[in-house]
């Protein structure tokens, strides 16, 4: 959990992420389309990832994927975003954390 915690806070915004998951891609792409960068990691493609999706489920993202932090504290994952986003709460916290400049 530990290096869960401090890959979170190395960014502005961090993305937990499989390669074969088509939610982390629609998350991803929200965030990009933005002109936001996040820090990604590929949970597949990763040494130990295993382990980290191990403790991001602890955390309480079920499913583990995609996992999304924003200054450093968990947001959630797809639904979490999406809902922020539609109440329009995502941008603002964007830029509060400097993820986002305009």
């Amino acid at each position: 959990m530990e290096r869960v915690t401090k890959l979170a806070s190395e960014k502005p915004v961090v993305i937990f992420s499989k390669s074969s998951c088509c939610m982390c891609h629609t998350i991803k792409t929200l965030f990009y389309d933005f002109g936001v960068n996040p820090a990604v990691y590929e949970l597949d493609e990763i040494p130990r990832g295993r382990d980290i999706e191990q403790a991001l489920l602890r955390l309480g993202c079920n499913p583990s994927v995609p996992a999304v932090f924003i200054g450093g504290e968990l947001v959630g994952g797809a639904n979490e975003v999406m809902s922020l986003h539609l109440n329009r709460s995502l941008i603002p916290m964007l830029r509060r954390v400097g993820a986002l400049w305009v």
